[in-house]
């Protein structure tokens, strides 16, 4: 029941940080600034971000969920947070500001901060920890594409 609430609760916050990431970058990948970006042959057709992002999050609450019922640590709210703001931060540095180097040093913080929670606690959660694959995946990816509209504009 406990690992139940907590899959709730992350999804909620998790699902909600989406949300106003969303929300934050506005009309940005409509927008003209970023439609008229070079960009990466390999970026991804717009749909394929929702689908990608629901099934990250939703592995993702899984694994907060089994993790925090088993790790008792005000360091791993710390990271969660960190995580969190992270995220959310992009959207608004990279659509809002056009800041493409600065959304490029907050996506590879996320990586490092996804990564250390993947290797911190991979002997707790065993093969659980791989439900941070998509995550970890779909961030090297979102990089490459970051990095590439740095390069080339």
């Amino acid at each position: 029941m406990k690992q139940l609430l907590l899959f709730l609760i992350f999804s909620v916050i998790n699902f909600g940080g989406l949300a106003f990431g969303s929300w934050l970058m506005d009309n940005g990948p409509l927008s003209d600034w970023y439609t008229n970006l070079n960009q990466a042959p390999w970026t991804p057709p717009g749909w394929v971000f929702g689908v990608a992002w629901t099934l990250i999050m939703l592995c993702f609450s899984i694994y907060l969920s089994k993790l925090f019922s088993l790790v008792k640590s005000k360091k791993l709210i710390l990271v969660y947070v960190l995580q969190v703001f992270l995220n959310v931060s992009w959207n608004y540095i990279f659509f809002n500001l056009h800041q493409v180097f600065l959304a490029l040093i907050v996506i590879v913080a996320l990586t490092i901060v996804i990564l250390y929670l993947f290797f911190k606690y991979k002997q707790t959660l065993k093969n659980l920890s791989y439900l941070l694959f998509p995550y970890i995946i779909w961030l090297i990816i979102a990089t490459s594409l970051n990095a590439y509209i740095l390069i080339y504009n």
